[in-house]
């Protein structure tokens, strides 16, 4: 059974084995503003998704990670769907995320309605990254 919720302390080791980028400060920020969702595969933590705001009113997923074993099986699309109606009870018209382009993830989010808006290249001390691309969805 497949059950969705707020990330909270108890979470702490399965979100930093699957989130490395996430400080411990910013961990209990987004637990204190429900910024965050664990997803649980029969009582077992299986993936995660985090997000801020963009401009300070628009949601944007900054994190979405799914267990390896687990990929393909729908997991991230019910994570996903969850954000979504959680966003739009809470009034929000439109939501965003972005994506490397050499990362297959960008499919992941047009299969589920997001729709590509644009780029942006950082080259900081002459490492250059590719691309990030920036999705959008009305909701």
């Amino acid at each position: 059974m497949i059950k969705i919720r707020y990330m909270q302390e108890e979470d702490r080791d399965f979100w930093f084995k699957l989130d490395r980028h996430l400080s411990e400060e910013e961990f209990t920020k987004k637990i204190r503003d429900k910024m965050g969702y664990v997803l649980f595969e029969d009582d077992i933590p299986i993936g995660i998704l985090r997000y801020n705001l963009f401009w300070d009113n628009t949601p944007f997923c900054t994190l979405l990670f799914i267990d390896w074993e687990y990929h393909g099986k729908g997991y991230g699309r019910k994570i996903v769907e969850f954000w979504e109606k959680d966003m739009k009870s809470m009034g929000y018209g439109m939501i965003m995320t972005s994506t490397q382009v050499d990362e297959s993830a960008q499919h992941f989010y047009r299969k589920l309605g997001y729709k590509e808006r644009g780029g942006l290249i950082i080259d900081i001390a002459g490492y250059e990254q590719p691309m990030e691309m920036f999705f959008i969805k009305k909701i």
